[in-house]
């Protein structure tokens, strides 16, 4: 059941993505790529943002949304797509809220109209 509702979140994030682009707005597109322990949101969950701010969708349930936004605002502006990591490994766990034993892989990329 989650995966038919990852996959209707993940449609509605690329229609919003493609809104935005088409209305001259830059986006960048956040996607899972892996997870390991414990993680609020499952391989292929996506984020997009756009360059008002504004998001849709999820890659953790809230936990690292903002570190993902600030990186996409480079990602944007840059053009260069770049992996993120976040878990218990990671000097920032508690800060973004991934304390709880999990890790995720996040890839983050520009959407051109």
């Amino acid at each position: 059941m989650e995966e038919k509702f990852n996959a209707l979140l993940n449609d509605d994030v690329l229609t919003t993505i493609s809104n935005w682009t088409k209305s001259g707005h830059k986006a960048a597109l956040a996607t899972v790529i892996d997870t390991w322990g414990s993680s609020p949101r499952p391989v292929g969950s996506q984020l997009g943002i756009n360059d008002k701010g504004e998001l849709v969708g999820s890659v953790s349930g809230g936990c690292i949304e903002g570190a993902v936004a600030k990186q996409a605002f480079e990602v944007m502006e840059l053009g260069s797509p770049r992996t993120l990591e976040f878990g218990v490994s990671n000097e920032d766990a508690w800060e973004v809220g991934l304390a709880c034993g999990g890790s995720v892989r996040v890839f983050v990329e520009r959407i051109e109209s």
